[in-house]
């Protein structure tokens, strides 16, 4: 039988290696170990991948959105308003999953700081 898929685990803030166990601590803090399964989840390190994905996407979604409002409605304290608030929720709603999915992705790939050994 196979294993659980380790990105959804990861986007899922669950233990990439059974699944069961919480990834997280805190909101980006990364456990020590997997309660589940012991899987020892202190030496994964993300560095500055989520945070790249995270201004990638957002700056799209925040960059069109922001534009669209300000040729359709040419409120320049509207589109403030309406697009400062939004990148913010943007940005918190992303970079959890985004940071779940790179530790999983170490952790699929064997990467040397969350090897199996």
């Amino acid at each position: 039988m196979a294993g659980p898929n380790p990105l959804l685990s990861g986007a899922a803030g669950r233990c990439p290696n059974c699944g069961e166990g919480h990834l997280f601590e805190g909101f980006l803090t990364v456990s020590q170990k997997c309660d589940a399964c012991g899987f020892n989840l202190a030496e994964a390190d993300s560095g500055d991948g989520p945070a790249v994905f995270v201004i990638l996407i957002a700056g799209l979604i925040t960059a069109f959105g922001a534009l669209f409002t300000m040729f359709a409605i040419r409120s320049v304290l509207l589109t403030l308003i309406i697009w400062l608030p939004m990148t913010l929720v943007i940005v918190l709603v992303l970079l959890r999953p985004m940071k779940g999915l790179m530790l999983a992705a170490q952790f699929m790939n064997k990467a040397s700081q969350a090897r199996h050994d």
